[in-house]
């Protein structure tokens, strides 16, 4: 495959890796001239229709997504046998190698990349697809530490066929929900435990499950409870452990119901875990061995005393928070949205999407307002970062296929099409954009083409006369003239009934934008039958010649003879034509001999 270029575009470099369905490759896309993955399905595969189909349907639906934190889908084709998937090249690692070569990671990294991976899933289920195979090998990591969920929609259509290929499925089972083991749908909550395990992994080093065979790993899914994390990494958080095991509970109705309320309470976990406390110097006195007076036993009850009295104060006061209602902050700024929340004391969690709302405005919350909960509560704040901002391709000289083609793979949308003159660009070719090439313009916005009619000065009025208003009409809009409305009729013995005798401007004069011409059609008779004879000598040059003799007359083209004769032969032939005509001969099919018939 190394070598070859599919659909005559994308250009195969190099391997990269694969699986038990499908092998992936470094590819360059030689149209946009992008480094692009290139995901191959096997042959096993490519021979199934069915299989194929829904692979397609899959990848055209998961094209459509378009976050951040997910690896894009640019193009879904076949060539030949071979059916393939483009998409985006992301240069790093996947996860699975990154743990592989650094081990368990620190908490707050761990953290970091599992939250963008929710983000990823909860843009997905957003659009009703679930992605049923996260696991670290589907996870990018770019040099700037930015994680990119890969392989959507195709897990989907593995499930069901490829459960025979071993190695594929001992690289997914360590990671399936139990009701994915049992053979069960899975939804948005399968996600959810299948992520948890990745955190698990990325916070112990090891996966929560293992067995030697994959029946085995998956029935501990089902019916073992996961070891506690603290046992395997003591430095992992209780209350970030707690958010990993709820994500694994085995029930889907106890897990978290949505990746972005997992994502909330992952970042709240991490904001409730001090640092690790730095031991304080003790400095020891030796005990006294002596045995306590009655006053030393008195101190030392009156000091319990103290604690339990002062403990159920402090617990008093943790039970009996004031409660208050979660004020409406969406659609606020956010520094007005924080000061609303300070002022009932609540405390905040801020994270930012791209969205359509100005910069800097609450677009989400969660408690929802009008909800009572205690003072203290954190109170999830989503804030708009603006449009997501893309440069504008260069599209310049390009095919007006190949220009929409790259707008949309960047991000935009075709807007009109606007034809204009242009003495430099081939017509048909785009001249410019509106907005122009590299600007930054909001993804999703729509992008108008200038297309170019080549220049004016190749522009003339055609040779109407002879034509039906049909064909002249035709003609003119090809050098963006018109026709005049008013057609008036004249006898003509020379054109037939209906056909065009004379126009204004006259054929060969420099064409401008909107020029109206006029003309006049014949009203009969039309021209009565003519003829001629026609003399054709054949050199002497002891070899046999091919006549061919064509006429052009009013009536359109006909050939009046076509004949093979001797060298030294001499060809007499009467022709037939109407109204003003060409002749044309033709010996060996190069043109011999042109005149006009009247």
């Amino acid at each position: 495959m190394i070598g070859k270029t599919l659909s005559n575009r994308y250009f195969i470099q190099e391997q990269l890796g694969g699986g038990g369905m499908a092998i992936v490759y470094k590819a360059e896309d030689r149209r946009l001239h992008r480094p692009v993955t290139v995901k191959v399905l096997r042959s096993e595969f490519a021979c199934d229709e069915e299989f194929v189909r829904r692979f397609h349907r899959e990848a055209q639906a998961v094209a459509s997504l378009s976050h951040p934190n997910i690896v894009n889908v640019y193009d879904v084709g076949q060539d030949g046998d071979v059916h393939y998937l483009v998409m985006e090249y992301v240069a790093g690692e996947n996860l699975k190698t990154h743990l592989r070569r650094r081990g368990a990671l620190a908490p707050e990294k761990a953290v970091a990349i599992a939250r963008q991976v929710c983000d990823a899933l909860h843009h997905a289920h957003q659009h009703h697809i679930i992605h049923r195979d996260v696991k670290p090998h589907n996870i990018l990591l770019t040099g700037a530490g930015q994680a990119k969920l890969a392989d959507f929609g195709i897990a989907r259509e593995a499930t069901g066929t490829t459960l025979a290929v071993t190695q594929n499925l001992m690289g997914s089972v360590h990671y399936f929900s139990p009701e994915q083991a049992r053979g069960e749908a899975a939804d948005a909550r399968s996600d959810i435990y299948s992520l948890g395990v990745v955190l698990y992994e990325m916070l112990t080093g090891t996966v929560p499950f293992n067995g030697g065979n994959p029946v085995a790993v998956a029935l501990k899914h089902v019916q073992d409870a996961p070891p506690p994390l603290s046992a395997k990494n003591p430095a992992v958080p209780a209350a970030l452990e707690r958010v990993v095991l709820r994500a694994m509970a085995k029930n889907p109705a106890d897990r978290y119901q949505s990746a972005l309320e997992f994502g909330r309470e992952l970042s709240a976990a991490a904001a409730a875990s001090p640092p690790a406390p730095e031991e304080d110097t003790l400095v020891y006195r030796p005990v006294n061995s002596k045995r306590l007076s009655p006053r030393g036993w008195a101190v030392i009850a009156i000091g319990v005393l103290a604690v339990l009295v002062g403990g159920w104060f402090a617990l008093s006061a943790y039970l009996n928070v004031a409660e208050v209602e979660v004020p409406e902050v969406t659609g606020l700024p956010v520094d007005d949205a924080r000061h609303r929340l300070e002022e009932l004391e609540l405390r905040y969690s801020i994270s930012e999407d791209y969205s359509e709302a100005p910069s800097g405005t609450v677009i989400e919350q969660d408690p929802r307002p009008g909800e009572t909960v205690k003072k203290g509560r954190v109170v999830f704040l989503t804030v708009s970062r603006g449009p997501e901002l893309v440069k504008v391709p260069d599209v310049r000289q390009q095919p007006v296929a190949e220009a929409r083609a790259a707008l949309e793979a960047a991000g935009f949308k075709t807007g009109e099409e606007y034809e204009v003159f242009d003495e430099t660009v081939g017509r048909g070719l785009v001249v410019r954009t509106d907005p122009l090439t590299n600007t930054t313009q909001p993804k999703g916005s729509a992008v108008d083409l200038y297309v170019s009619k080549g220049s004016p000065a190749a522009w003339v009025v055609p040779n109407l006369v002879g034509l039906t208003v049909e064909d002249a009409r035709a003609k003119l809009a090809a050098v963006g003239c018109t026709l005049a409305p008013a057609i008036p009729s004249v006898r003509s013995d020379e054109y037939p009934e209906g056909r065009i005798v004379r126009q204004n401007p006259a054929p060969g004069t420099a064409a401008r934008e909107g020029m109206v011409v006029t003309v006049a059609v014949s009203a009969g008779p039309g021209p009565a039958p003519r003829q001629v004879e026609v003399e054709v000598f054949i050199p002497k040059d002891g070899k046999s010649h091919t006549v061919r003799m064509v006429v052009q007359d009013v009536t359109g083209e006909h050939e009046a003879y076509t004949g093979t004769h001797p060298p030294g032969d001499k060809i007499k032939r009467v022709v037939e034509y109407m109204g003003p005509a060409t002749l044309l001969v033709y010996v060996d099919g190069k043109l011999a001999r042109q005149e006009a018939l009247r």
